[in-house]
């Protein structure tokens, strides 16, 4: 009849468990965004669609074989990513530690001893019952705690869905580090083209000392312009240590980012290093809340505080187990027989009656963590978009100006050209061709490093847009565990995120 009982209170408690869900229901911001990025059009609210396609491969837009190596490279040999990775490892597990409180926690003792007591034990009498005796005992148990309030499938669902936010998380990661890899490496192309024009000038101007010596030494000129000279030159073959050291500094820095050490990594240098930034099409802005793999972190730390609330509100109810333990214990070697068998069953249940406004402080905590994420997810918002708009501003106001910077080098060029064959001919005096040196020199750099600026805004921009991400390549909540309850193949449970 107790066993009978026990059965019905396990099927009502089955029945119920599935029916009780404290949480609130989950009703992220609705956030208002134009239909595009530029103009004044009608404002709409924004739907999850269709995920515009795209690349993760995003770098091979920029056609450069080496930088596709080094991004390969990064993937594979970068510390912090592979840190990264094993962060995400560890809230799978937490999500998995969580659910797994839903189910019967089921355990088996075997034991056996040997006991022998004092024979001045307290309340013994002299000379009665045993002194020494063996023991042999197993038992099998198992408890459960039924959920009726939801708290167990709340906690689980908030350690599922902060799963899913470490998830993006080391989608965020990663795609920083490979727009800081592309950074670096457009920088370094850059600095092998002002390298090139630094040693150009160097040349050029060893030349220009020559003819001041000479005319120097005919009495034609004063040994000022020679003083010039020499100076312009000496300044330009100190700019050029500079730039090689900051070239070297960000060789380091990639070295670093593929894992590898600085002292055996190089990168040749590309004389008349020419690419073209990529066209990078924006998309619609309401794609970008599923392209953005920081907005889909921060929406799923909301989602996660949300079913966090339903944990506080069930700590107002009562905890109910039932636990079961059955096995044989007896002295002997026949151990397995009827007579020594035991069993026990029951149920216990536990309601706080007084904590001192412990309960209403937490589920008051709850609510305010939860309005945090909410604020925290418009930040985020707010934030990409910025970045998306900066980015765009930035590639087409660059591209204008690498057009009008590539105009005054040239015209910076020909006046350089015009100084020298007037001071050669004894028509100008050498400080116009210091003043022409300097310009063109002064002018060529800032087209290449117009040009470079334009590289990385374009890199900045597809950073901005996701970079190839889409809210597709986030694991459900039921993917986020590394294994379901009756697998035992760890090697299948350490898998990194989709």
């Amino acid at each position: 009849m107790r066993l009978t009982a026990f059965g019905c209170a396990l099927a009502v408690a089955v029945t119920l468990t599935s029916g009780c869900q404290l949480a609130p229901p989950y009703d992220p911001p609705h956030m208002l965004l134009p239909d595009s990025y530029r103009g004044s059009g009608p404002f709409r609210p924004s739907e999850p669609g269709k995920v515009l396609s795209s690349q993760r491969d995003w770098w091979s837009l920029f056609g450069d074989p080496l930088l596709n190596s080094l991004e390969e490279r990064l993937q594979r040999a970068n510390p912090t990513l592979a840190a990264a990775e094993h962060a995400y490892v560890q809230v799978r597990d937490i999500a998995a530690e969580a659910q797994s409180r839903l189910y019967p926690q089921i355990g088996a003792e075997a034991l056996t001893s040997d006991n022998k007591q004092s024979l001045h034990s307290l309340y013994r009498t002299n000379g009665s019952g045993l002194n020494q005796e063996g023991l042999n005992e197993i038992t099998a148990g198992a408890s459960w705690e039924p959920d009726f309030w939801g708290e167990i499938r709340n906690r689980a669902r908030e350690q599922k869905r902060l799963a899913q936010a470490g998830a993006a998380d080391l989608a965020t990661a990663q795609l920083s580090l490979e727009a800081l890899l592309a950074t670096d490496y457009v920088g370094i192309r850059g600095l092998d083209a002002e390298l090139e024009v630094l040693r150009a000038s160097i040349v050029s101007y060893q030349t220009a000392v020559e003819v001041a010596r000479l005319r120097t030494q005919g009495a034609i000129a004063s040994g000022l312009d020679l003083a010039r000279a020499l100076s312009q030159l000496r300044s330009t073959q100190a700019l050029e240590t500079d730039t090689a050291l900051q070239r070297d500094q960000l060789q380091h820095a990639i070295a670093v980012l593929v894992g590898q050490m600085p002292s055996v990594f190089s990168i040749a240098m590309i004389p008349q290093y020419r690419i073209a930034p990529p066209d990078v099409p924006p998309g619609l802005p309401s794609a970008l809340l599923e392209r953005r793999p920081d907005i889909r972190s921060a929406e799923r730390q909301m989602a996660a505080a949300n079913a966090a609330i339903g944990v506080s509100r069930a700590a107002f109810y009562p905890n109910v187990t039932f636990s079961a333990t059955g096995g044989f214990q007896g002295s002997g070697i026949n151990l397995l027989s009827l007579p020594n068998s035991l069993w026990s069953v029951g149920a216990a249940a536990m309601l706080p009656l007084f904590e001192g406004g412990l309960r209403r402080a937490e589920l008051q905590r709850s609510w305010a963590q939860y309005a945090q994420t909410r604020d925290q997810y418009r930040a985020t918002v707010l934030a990409a978009f910025k970045e998306v708009e900066d980015g765009l501003s930035l590639t087409q106001c660059l591209a204008t100006e690498v057009l009008q910077q590539h105009e005054a080098s040239d015209q910076a060029t020909q006046a350089l050209s015009i100084s020298t064959r007037l001071y050669q001919a004894g028509l100008d005096s050498f400080l116009s061709v210091s003043v022409a040196q300097v310009q063109a020199l002064t002018q060529r750099s800032i087209e290449i490093q117009v040009r470079v600026r334009q590289l990385q805004a374009a890199i900045a921009l597809i950073r901005a847009l996701g970079g190839g991400w889409s809210a597709s390549s986030l694991p459900t909540e039921k993917q986020t565990l590394p294994f379901g309850p009756l697998e035992y193949n760890t090697s299948q449970a350490r898998t990194t995120a989709p």
